[in-house]
């Protein structure tokens, strides 16, 4: 599978949001669930997709999710 060269897949905004939401996890207060009232995010991949997900949600510049097939 050649890769595209040249072109972003994230915007840089969105890095620092991902980076944000890192340092909340590791502090513990980075939370799931609708409106943080879950409980405390402990797994890297989570707070990678809580971040993500903030960000579609901003309209930064973010992949689309992968659909299921």
């Amino acid at each position: 599978m050649a890769r595209r060269s040249g072109r972003r897949r994230y915007s840089p905004s969105t890095s620092k949001d991902v980076e944000r939401a890192m340092r909340r996890r590791k502090r513990g207060t980075l939370r799931s669930g609708k409106g943080g009232k879950g409980g405390k995010v402990k797994s890297r991949k989570q707070a990678i997709a809580i971040a993500l997900s903030e960000a579609r949600k901003k309209g930064k510049k973010v992949p689309r999710k992968r659909s299921r097939r």
